[in-house]
């Protein structure tokens, strides 16, 4: 991490990438949904929390949710990514219902949904089961993954000053760990670029390498880069590109437990995403349609991408474009009209 050239890094890393994936990028076709932003938490690093008083506040109703994602499932999408805030009076009825009205619409699509923190909120507040009861729940009702966000940085000095009062690193790692044990997948992340050293970094990617060896329950590392701009903590310079990349490289050579490394372009932007490609990266997360989380802290980024730009941003970094699914499967190839 404290290597001067970064070139050789990107290098080493790339070597890193062909051994495993060979000359392949991948996308998923993905739609996604932010079901509220009504959070009992008030993280110092987000803007998109709220409470019910709040302006910016919002809540979807089913119907709304199911109308978002028919017209997804319309566009050719194949999954349905879905997250919200620690919402305070939603019951358990309204969560496993959304679960099945959407699994009602397709059988074929896939549905990645909450967070380890809002499964822990939803287990012990609203559900008030186990965890695991809580996740055979979900599961039973047409759940196909877990997201990887609330990771944040897992340094507990860290968390206090950027998400004060939020789970601990071995609360959100328990929660991955009994999904994993029932045979489900999900992704691993980390919010990186605020206070957090070079060090923590690591440490944070090495609890994520501990967990694989256990469960190899964890489809891909998708590191994301702090955009601050309408946070609490605004006053961050907002990281470089070639931190970024330095990031994505060096966890492509260290996670070497992990089948897939992610460029989150909402974060990093398609461009230098397209450029990570050649730094370890061998996949580009999916079309979105629809992001609130990293545009309300003031990202510039586009709110969604085509199936056209992936495979253009992709054939440019010299790599094969193809579609996958939720579990990093890849599907049939096909060249995007």
């Amino acid at each position: 991490m404290h290597h001067e050239d970064l070139n050789a890094i990107g290098t080493i890393a790339n070597v890193v990438r062909e051994r495993i994936n060979g000359n392949v990028a991948t996308y998923i076709r993905n739609l996604y949904v932010n079901y509220s932003n009504i959070c009992v938490l008030s993280c110092q690093f987000c803007a998109f929390g709220a409470r019910k008083r709040d302006a910016h506040a919002f809540e979807f109703s089913h119907d709304d949710i199911v109308a978002k994602v028919r017209v997804g499932l319309q566009g050719g999408i194949t999954e349905v990514h879905m997250v919200g805030g620690l919402h305070p009076t939603l019951t358990s009825e309204w969560y496993v219902q959304l679960i099945q009205k959407l699994r009602e619409l397709d059988g074929n699509l896939f549905i990645k949904a909450f967070t380890a923190i809002e499964i822990r909120h939803l287990a012990e507040r609203i559900f008030k089961k186990s965890i695991q009861e809580t996740l055979q729940i979900f599961k039973d009702a047409g759940l196909g993954a877990l997201t990887g966000g609330g990771a944040e940085i897992f340094d507990a000095g860290v968390r206090d000053q950027i998400c004060r009062g939020k789970e601990t690193a071995q609360e959100w790692l328990e929660v991955h760990r009994i999904w994993h044990q029932m045979g489900m997948r999900s992704t691993a992340t980390m919010l990186f670029g605020h206070v957090e050293t070079l060090e923590q970094r690591v440490e944070h990617m090495s609890q994520l390498r501990i967990l694989q060896d256990e469960t190899r329950g964890f489809t891909a590392f998708i590191p994301f880069a702090f955009v601050p701009e309408t946070t609490d903590m605004a006053h961050i310079q907002p990281t470089t590109a070639a931190d970024e990349l330095r990031t994505l490289a060096v966890s492509r050579i260290y996670l070497d437990n992990f089948e897939h490394i992610t460029a989150y372009w909402i974060s990093f932007g398609l461009p230098l995403a397209s450029v990570a490609l050649n730094y370890g990266v061998d996949d580009l997360h999916g079309t979105i349609m629809e992001e609130k989380i990293f545009h309300m802290a003031g990202a510039k980024t586009p709110v969604a991408q085509t199936q056209k730009a992936f495979e253009k941003a992709i054939r440019e970094a010299g790599r094969d474009p193809v579609p996958r699914d939720t579990w990093y499967r890849r599907l049939h190839q096909t060249t995007a009209a």
